[in-house]
């Protein structure tokens, strides 16, 4: 199962980027667990400088933008 996490505080953009985060791992049928990360320490972590971030299986592949669902998508099979 692979590990999805959305780094943000709770911003419009952070929500906007877990709703087509969830959306893409439903059109690519594969087994994920989508996290909502709001710590800055974790979120800091990943080293992002800026939100919304996205981690796939602990590696950043996103930050400061929304990507499109089918590029999350991409990024999902390429993952899993």
């Amino acid at each position: 199962m692979l590990s999805i996490k959305v780094l943000g505080p709770g911003c419009a953009n952070c929500r906007k980027l877990e709703e087509i985060a969830r959306e893409a791992v439903a059109a690519t049928g594969v087994q994920a667990d989508v996290v909502k990360v709001t710590d800055m320490d974790q979120i800091l972590a990943y080293d992002v400088l800026k939100t919304p971030g996205l981690v796939i299986n602990d590696k950043l592949v996103s930050s400061g933008r929304i990507p499109t669902a089918s590029t999350i998508a991409e990024w999902i099979r390429a993952a899993a």
